[in-house]
């Protein structure tokens, strides 16, 4: 018997037998359910197998003959990618034929495709085009109770579609506190209780699925934490050394605090002892490519403990099998918009409870667990149950932008699952209007309104975009459009490697901000870095990145020619070109990020327009430590003592004057 067929023979165990996952014994009363009432809620805890498992029932029961899709919303991109292969996994086919996946960017789907993940912003996109969503005879949208902005406002659209498509079938999947939240949203009040843990009334029913959890050991600090990143990276060391085998993972806020800790734990356990046990530790956020994504899902190598470095995406959604222990921060980046300055920012604050349950949860999947927490039993008692929905504290031009493009013109009498405080509304419209997207009436203008809202990017980009032919710049913001709408840095900075890294930023750098830098890196990119490997290596730039910046340019631009744009394409450097063109993109940005606008004080800090809050250039930024007098940015990213900017340019004053007269006034 050769090799081969003895290795095809055995089939490596990646997942779990279907039929031993705790939803397999519900199959039937979900079916009925869905057959029989247009909402279905189903409670379950992460890893009861509901994401993967309810799709496959309902295809095998028939929901997609006559061409019609089943589609299933997650509120993060990382997981509508990852239950996608898993879910074509067990379906048998690739990623994109039966089983796909749809997020910003990238659309990995077919004429095949019958079970479809996607983001919940991309299912109201859809809308954009099919307002009944008539492809579908199934929407789940998953992980509901994490209230995103979007899964608030899909829900919305849902509520009013269900009216004129009674056969449309809507699953909502919840953790236990607010399932009766969406029921009573849906079909008003409370319905009769019915035998089996299964609460029903006209429209919707509630199903309770147990998740399957071992006991898990929840530790608490005696006191508090001073530096909570120290702490959990020698939380990892002390689990190492004293606790058997299984792996770790940490619950960090955010990327830049993930590189740190990953960094420390790979230096540290250069120092173990030759022969013992060591250390894998690996990085898991938003920003990672979905190859880099993957790793965390692969098992540790031999003789390896994995220890797994992760921001909230791992609390919900996604399941990483093998995790034994888990150490929690106890902190999370939130969205968090302040009306007055017109800033948006990611703030670290407190988990809520129901997050610390989540993420203790995630020990106790495959055998007894721990979770330590690296905040006081106290401070766990003070913590709110919940966090505030989304759309209470968010930037909510994007959302309303789309609304109005839906035909939903009276945005305030939307029916919001929470209706968003009035000062964020008034805010939002007022922005809106100052971009042009809104006439006097409020109304949608055409065709610049309509063609912002279909734009993949947030409105402020999108207006540059649009704006861009008329100051004879058009190739190069749409290059610039693409490069600040990745996830992740271009640069790449190996530890303790800084100096390295500046100076290759330095061969780029236009002294009048980052943004023309970037549009340098880019062209640079195109015209050497694609053919020649060595190209990104020496420059230390992100191949992934750029190939990414590169297919996002390549979809806006189909956009724009969608509606009509000519993009002539130029291949001069900024700075080779002439100092007028340099200066008609600086002007075009002013026109779309007027409402970004700085100004550089004697000490070398911004302040905003109305000099209300102190803003630092990010140290990323090629405005850090520079002279500048009025800039505009990108970005606000906000750590526990200051509030930086990044994606900086330098601009006139006069110009803030000229494209937005209504937004400032000189007194």
């Amino acid at each position: 018997m050769d090799e081969s067929s003895l290795e095809a023979a055995f089939i490596p165990a990646l997942h779990k037998p279907t039929a031993l996952l705790p939803i397999a014994k519900h199959r039937t009363s979900i079916l009925y359910l869905v057959e029989t009432f247009p909402v279905t809620i189903v409670v379950g805890q992460t890893g009861s197998g509901k994401s993967t498992q309810i799709p496959q029932f309902l295809e095998n029961a028939g929901w997609c003959t006559d061409g019609k899709v089943i589609g299933v919303t997650q509120p993060r991109r990382v997981a509508a990618i990852t239950v996608a292969m898993r879910v074509a996994e067990e379906f048998g086919c690739e990623v994109g034929k039966e089983v796909g996946y749809s997020i910003r960017f990238e659309d990995a789907t077919s004429s095949s495709t019958r079970i479809k993940f996607l983001t919940d912003g991309m299912l109201i996109r859809e809308a954009l085009v099919d307002p009944l969503l008539s492809r579908y005879s199934v929407i789940m949208v998953d992980e509901a109770h994490e209230r995103s902005i979007s899964s608030d406002i899909l829900l919305g659209l849902l509520k009013k579609i269900r009216k004129k498509r009674p056969d449309l079938r809507i699953i909502i999947s919840s953790a236990t506190l607010q399932a009766e939240d969406f029921r009573s949203f849906f079909s008003g009040p409370k319905g009769e209780a019915a035998p089996d843990d299964t609460h029903i009334d006209d429209i919707a029913s509630i199903i309770s699925l147990e998740g399957r959890t071992y006991p898990i050991d929840i530790l608490y600090l005696d006191s508090p934490a001073e530096d909570y990143l120290e702490k959990a990276v020698s939380t990892v060391f002390k689990i190492h050394e004293n606790e058997p085998n299984g792996d770790v993972l940490v619950f960090l806020t955010g990327r830049d605090e993930i590189e740190q800790a990953v960094q420390a734990v790979s230096e540290w356990s250069t120092k173990l002892p030759p022969g013992s046990q060591s250390i894998l530790p690996l990085p898991l956020y938003a920003g990672l490519s979905a190859d880099q994504q993957m790793y965390v899902f692969e098992e540790a190598p031999e003789n390896f403990r994995k220890v797994i470095f992760s921001t909230n995406i791992s609390e919900a959604s996604v399941t990483i099998d093998g995790i034994v222990y888990v150490v929690d921060s106890g902190f999370v980046k939130l969205r968090a918009y302040n009306p007055k300055t017109g800033i948006e920012s990611l703030t670290a604050t407190p988990v809520s409870k129901a997050s610390a349950a989540q993420r203790a949860g995630r020990a106790g999947r495959t055998r007894p667990g721990k979770c330590f927490r690296l905040y006081t039993e106290e401070a766990y008692q003070s913590l709110p149950d919940a966090n505030v929905p989304e759309i209470q504290r968010s930037n909510l031009a994007p959302f309303i932008l789309q609304l109005k493009a839906l035909g939903i013109d009276n945005v305030l009498r939307f029916d919001f699952l929470t209706s968003p405080p009035a000062e964020l509304m008034t805010r939002a419209l007022e922005l809106l209007y100052s971009l042009g997207a809104l006439d006097d009436y409020a109304k949608l203008t055409k065709p610049l309104g309509m063609r912002m809202a279909e734009l993949a990017v947030e409105p402020m980009m999108a207006k540059t975009l649009l704006s861009a032919s008329s100051f004879g710049c058009l190739s190069e913001i749409l290059t610039i459009a693409a490069m600040t709408s990745l996830g992740g840095s271009v640069w790449i900075q190996h530890e303790g490697e800084k100096k390295k890294t500046e100076s290759a930023k330095r061969k780029f750098s236009v002294e009048e901000g980052d943004h023309l830098t970037l549009l340098n890196v880019y062209q640079a990119f195109v015209t050497k870095g694609r053919r020649e490997a060595r190209f990104c290596h020496e420059n230390l730039l992100n191949f992934r990145a750029m190939s990414q910046a590169v297919s996002i340019r390549a979809q806006l631009k189909r956009y724009l020619e969608r509606f009509g744009i000519k993009v002539e394409e130029s291949l001069a450097s900024p700075s080779a070109s002439t100092a007028n063109k340099a200066e008609q993109i600086r002007r075009c940005l002013t026109a779309g990020y007027f409402a970004h606008a700085a100004r550089m004080q004697p000490d070398g800090t911004f302040r905003n327009v109305s000099g209300t809050t102190v803003l630092h250039a990010h140290p990323s930024s090629i405005l850090f430590n520079r002279k500048a007098d009025w800039v505009i940015f990108h970005e606000v990213m906000e750590t526990a003592n200051k509030t930086f900017i990044r994606d900086i340019t330098k601009i006139n004053k006069e110009w803030l004057l000229e494209y937005a007269p209504e937004f400032y006034k000189t007194s």
